[in-house]
């Protein structure tokens, strides 16, 4: 049984459903009795020690908490890290996270050092600088990264490293249908044994309540609706540019000072990873995309870099502009795979982002003289 928030998290939780930025949900006050438990414990941690050595406590596990997409995991998570009494913590996007950590591997591997393991090396380093690691929307779609996982979380949790994260999904269903998922099943087995499990099964997508605002989504028939649709997006004068990712050199077509412009085919069709979508949220705060297909599972590929893009940029919170062929939830139609549920998450998102609350906060942090000349097709 879950027992009552805490005073702190019960209070700032209660102005949100005052400021009605959120609707009170049983599920959501359970939920937090669980980050409350955290809280303690890692309160407890900043104690002094005991005599002889002795701590105040065993290591504290870590959170998993997992349920439908748009549910307020996200704000949980807010109010979870902001009252979290651990000098270094950090919060970061999973698709960083690791962009972050193969680069410190490859880098590593560079430097050498007799031999000594380099992916032990990086957790050894990330854990001195971090204490509580938190994901939000937490999602594994590539073999390079669920065949380290493991490993690297095993070493950060042996390190003292608390971790929590948020997902769609429960454990047992991360890289549901990936390559070589045998690999990663440790890791499934390390979040079972090292982290408490938390359905939050609160009962409506709350994104999908937000207020509608201008239009930055063009639902195309036909050609010619797609033909109008690019013609304004393509109104604004657009030079080249490029974008440094890692080692590599990442050209974008078409840009205006913190705009870019693609078609579907320039930014999913072609083998970009995170880390260029990452690079082209730090650079731009508005993208455009035209000519969104419906996919099916021989276009999965395509499906998973847009799944990527829309995660990378929501959490940038930039403003995205799109024309697509069908509503966003029904853009990917298959069976298997876990695109089938991501997309789900991705059309949420997407809903998200078309709403005035969240375009009126994209405005709100734009410069008064951006030089910005790229605006929403009227």
């Amino acid at each position: 049984m879950f027992r009552k928030a805490p005073p702190l998290l019960a209070a700032r939780y209660e102005a949100l459903v005052a400021e009605g930025r959120i609707v009170r949900d049983e599920a959501q006050c359970q939920a937090l009795g669980a980050l409350d438990r955290l809280l303690g414990e890692l309160e407890a941690q900043r104690r002094p020690r005991l005599p002889w050595g002795l701590t105040h406590g065993a290591q504290p596990h870590g959170l998993y908490l997992w349920g439908e997409i748009g549910r307020g995991k996200t704000t949980l998570m807010d109010l979870f890290f902001e009252a979290a009494p651990v000098r270094r913590k950090r919060r970061t996007h999973f698709h960083a996270f690791m962009t972050e950590v193969h680069a410190r591997l490859h880098a590593a591997r560079r430097a050498g050092n007799g031999g000594s393991d380099p992916l032990t090396r990086v957790a050894a380093a990330l854990a001195r600088e971090t204490q509580l690691l938190c994901f939000d929307e937490f999602a594994v779609s590539d073999i390079a990264d669920a065949t380290i996982l493991a490993r690297l979380f095993s070493a950060l949790v042996v390190a003292g490293v608390v971790v929590v994260a948020t997902s769609n999904v429960e454990p047992q269903r991360l890289y549901q249908g990936g390559r070589n998922r045998d690999l990663f099943l440790p890791f499934i087995a390390l979040v079972e044994t090292r982290m408490e499990i938390v359905r939050l099964d609160a009962q409506e997508d709350f994104r999908l309540a937000k207020r509608r605002a201008e239009e930055v989504f063009f639902l195309v028939s036909d050609e010619k609706d797609a033909a109008e649709a690019r013609a304004r997006f393509d109104a604004a004068p657009y030079e080249k540019t490029t974008l440094s990712v890692g080692a590599r050199r990442l050209e974008i077509a078409r840009a205006n000072a913190r705009t870019a412009r693609f078609d579907f085919a320039e930014i999913c069709g072609r083998p970009l990873g995170a880390a260029d979508y990452l690079a082209i949220a730090k650079a731009f705060d508005t993208v455009i995309v035209s000519d969104v297909p419906r996919m099916d599972y021989e276009r999965r590929n395509e499906a998973r870099r847009f799944i990527t893009l829309v995660d990378i940029l929501y959490e940038a919170k930039a403003k995205l502009i799109l024309s697509a062929e069908a509503e966003p939830g029904k853009l990917y139609d298959a069976e298997d795979g876990s695109e089938v549920w991501d997309i789900r998450r991705a059309a949420s998102r997407i809903a998200e982002m078309r709403s005035k609350d969240y375009l009126e906060a994209w405005a709100a942090r734009q410069p008064p003289s951006s030089g910005q000349t790229v605006t929403s097709p009227q």
